[in-house]
């Protein structure tokens, strides 16, 4: 922490303290002192409008207020201070709204959902009453610790809700609830794997509690082990066929594992309950996208935010259709919500993203730059990417994984033949080549299977708090690579139709290339590759679901970039002749000789499907699902170039 911060921090202390003493003029006084030299500090803020608020000038706590939604507008005590400023003024609706949006942020603030059961008690609304009582009285009978490590954990303090839960959770091993907070500590973190055990093992011990089922399904999902997934929805729909949450849940993962009628049957069960669900018709629309039905899917998503105005995903959704364009009113309709002080952070991010693209559409290239850059920054904010740390990460492998590695290990590993890795830089064509190769009869298309990156992750091992991997696989043995290999083919059956071979489209695999030769031999690598400008920008206008955090800046992604390209150019060194690098360019200039070219080094026959791969009907579930399912075409080239004025930090990153 530095002295800058340390100080600032010293100063809350002492506001914080005098607003406990009553002394709330002394409170105002000290909170603007630090907001005059930090005016967007979050806590100042909070501790201003509440001494504005006790002092009794409610216009200068609402100002207070406003300001503090606009900086951090899902935090929910600011929300919990909106509902007593409204309550103070005597508006009972407003006070209400207020602390229903805190709880939806914040749902371990006590006295927001205590007040709420108060407020809808006067109005006559006795049976609404019960939810929130219950849910203040759950609360108030929680552990301290438990408390304290919900509160940091929904006010973005992570590492202290950890510590809290731990500390706990060693003095109460199987207690559930610790259980499945640190498991969503572990998701915020992105140890998915943690987060997994700890919900089987909370689910054995309290098979009866359906929140740590619903968690467990989707921490299942996240680790892409959908036939899992499917299992425990159909048991948790099962105890109750009627009940929509579970239809909901049912149909989710329905989706998952490719059976998208039954998905659509129970989407129609929940919306038959409840008509405008903006989360059911936003599901809906993306299941209907997958499986190509375009039309429909436009009509999902924009019954979507006709129901909930600022429904942003629905919004996104559309802009990531690639081929939709906004109208005039549904632009009129986005701007209109995204000056909203009270939308929701993700909400903000998709409406940006998607005003971006409503906006490049109409040849307004200075403002929709402007809407990418504010979603990226948003999403920038959640990361914790470091571009140096990725440039060492990277440079390991080349460090560690030469030719003498190759030649140790050499006539080692699993020797199957089946997969077809094809990897690069989201955005690059990667998954117009395996709509091109899936359409082979030869060949499976999957989807983007985390085995290989799961894989490196468990030979990271932790030795004096350094990763062991790459340097590990000079100690591995020929039977641990053989396993190893034999696993990655077992776990990635469930994926695969009957062809002989399939394809794991990971773009993020060029950095494990070293790992997927040595326990795959015989695997065949595509190297998926698009003009640097055109590849970087269009991977900074697209709202990734998850990782790809190099994406959310200009120069992050220019460094990525040429970091790729630089270990790419290694492997083709200690590797020499086993990777195929396929240049989108060539593909739009000569579709049937790259077809040839690829399936030459594939050892397959030529087939006319690999042309007409536009007209086939499996399903896809990438960015790009749109755009595989029209001919060759080149609107993408070049998209880059009317926004040049402002890309000069990723031409900097780039070189160019």
């Amino acid at each position: 922490m530095s002295a800058e911060t340390e100080l600032r921090a010293e100063h809350i202390k002492q506001a914080q303290k005098l607003l406990q003493a009553g002394n709330f003029a002394g409170g105002l006084a000290a909170a603007k002192a630090i907001l005059s030299q930090t005016p967007d500090e979050a806590e100042a803020l909070y501790l201003a409008a509440v001494s504005a608020r006790y002092l009794k000038d409610y216009k200068q706590a609402e100002a207070y207020l406003a300001r503090l939604h606009a900086a951090t507008p899902e935090y929910g005590r600011a929300w919990q201070e909106a509902g007593h400023l409204e309550r103070a003024k005597g508006d009972a609706a407003k006070a209400l709204t207020a602390f229903q949006r805190a709880t939806q942020f914040n749902p371990a603030l006590e006295a927001s959902w205590r007040i709420q059961a108060e407020l809808l008690n006067t109005s006559g609304r006795v049976q609404e009453a019960a939810g929130p009582l219950a849910q203040a009285d759950r609360l108030k009978a929680m552990p301290r610790e438990l408390l304290a490590a919900t509160n940091h954990l929904h006010e973005g303090r992570v590492l202290r809700a950890e510590e809290f839960c731990r500390h706990f959770l060693r003095q109460n091993p199987k207690n559930t609830e610790a259980m499945r907070l640190l498991a969503q500590i572990g998701i915020k973190l992105g140890v998915l794997d943690d987060a997994e055990f700890l919900l089987e093992s909370a689910r054995s011990f309290d098979p009866d509690n359906i929140q740590i089922r619903i968690d467990y399904i989707d921490a299942l999902r996240r680790r892409q082990k959908f036939a899992q997934a499917k299992v425990e929805a159909e048991d948790l729909f099962a105890l109750d066929p009627e009940n929509p949450l579970f239809q909901s849940r049912l149909a989710i993962e329905s989706m998952q594992t490719g059976e998208y009628e039954r998905a659509f049957d129970l989407f129609e069960l929940v919306l038959d309950k409840i008509p405008d669900d903006p989360s059911t018709l936003t599901s809906r629309g993306h299941a209907l996208k997958t499986v190509g039905k375009h039309d429909e899917a436009v009509e999902s998503y924009q019954a979507a935010f006709a129901a909930k105005p600022d429904q942003g995903d629905a919004y996104y959704a559309l802009a990531n259709l690639k081929t939709y364009r906004f109208s005039e009113s549904e632009i009129a309709k986005m701007q209109a919500q995204i000056v909203r002080h009270d939308l929701a952070f993700m909400d903000r991010v998709h409406l940006s993203f998607a005003l971006g693209k409503a906006l490049e559409d109409r040849g307004e290239y200075q403002q929709s730059i402007g809407f990418y850059q504010d979603g990226n920054t948003l999403k920038r904010r959640q990361t914790r990417y470091d571009a140096d740390k990725m440039q060492a990460e990277l440079r390991k492998q080349t460090q560690s994984c030469t030719t003498e590695l190759f030649a140790q290990h050499d006539g080692k590993g699993y020797q199957a033949a089946d997969p077809i890795f094809i990897v690069g830089l989201p955005r690059a064509g990667s998954t117009l080549l395996e709509q091109i190769l899936a359409s082979h009869s030869q060949i499976d298309g999957t989807l983007e299977l985390p085995n290989i990156l799961a894989l490196a992750h468990q030979l990271r091992g932790r030795k004096a708090g350094e990763s062991q991997y790459p340097e590990v696989l000079h100690r591995l043995e020929a039977d641990q690579l053989s396993t190893m290999g034999s696993d990655f083919i077992d776990s990635t059956r469930i994926h695969r139709q009957d062809a002989p071979y399939f394809i794991d489209k990971m773009p993020n695999n060029f950095r494990h290339i070293g790992l997927i030769k040595l326990i795959l031999p015989n695997a065949k690598i595509i190297d998926a590759r698009r003009d640097p400008m055109d590849c970087c920008f269009s991977g900074f206008k697209q709202l990734f679901a998850e990782g790809q955090e190099f994406t959310y800046g200009l120069e992050q992604i220019g460094r990525y970039y040429t970091d790729y390209v630089e270990l790419m150019q290694h492997w083709d060194a200690v590797l020499p002749g086993a990777i195929l690098r396929v240049q989108h360019e060539d593909v739009l200039d000569d579709l049937e000789g790259q077809v040839r070219r690829m399936l030459d080094y594939l050892g397959l026959t030529f087939e006319q499907a690999c042309i007409d791969f536009h007209q086939s009907n499996r399903a896809v579930r990438t960015a790009s699902s749109e755009q595989v399912r029209q001919p060759i075409n080149r609107s993408g080239q070049g998209a880059w170039r009317p926004f040049e004025p402002w890309l000069d930090d990723l031409q900097s990153a780039l070189g160019i």
